[in-house]
């Protein structure tokens, strides 16, 4: 069972694991022993809320296939369940930032003062530019 908040959960039997070769150096060991963690979660099979679902399908990431499963490669680690870990850790994560809800930009002025400033420094910098010019 892998706990995304106090109200949504995600059943073992909706995650699906595969165990390969991890890349990169290692020695002898990565080419002997399936310590990489391929996650596969299917978004539209699953049992999360439909506002889950439909946030997480709309939702442009790269780990998320055109048919709404997530895909998750973990290799960090040497062992086999520290990647496993790793994974759901990164899947809840990919969860969460899917169903942040942003707040509404507020809309504001610059203010007089900040407008005067802005103004003056292009003043300034027009002189500036303008004494570079040939002196007659």
């Amino acid at each position: 069972m892998l706990i995304v908040s106090n109200s949504v959960s995600i059943p073992d039997s909706e995650l699906e694991y595969s165990a390969i070769r991890a890349q990169g150096a290692g020695g002898q060991n990565v080419n002997k022993v399936s310590s990489a963690i391929h996650l596969r979660f299917d978004i539209k099979a699953s049992s999360l809320p439909d506002f889950y679902k439909e946030r997480l399908l709309a939702y442009n990431d790269h780990r998320i296939s055109k048919d709404g499963v997530i895909i998750i490669k973990s290799q960090e680690h040497k062992s086999q369940e520290l990647n496993r870990q790793a994974a759901e850790q990164r899947l809840i994560g990919l969860i969460k930032d899917a169903t942040r809800v942003q707040k509404k930009r507020k809309p504001t002025k610059p203010t007089r003062s900040s407008q005067n400033k802005r103004m003056d420094s292009k003043t300034k910098r027009g002189r500036i530019k303008s004494l570079r010019g040939r002196i007659d």
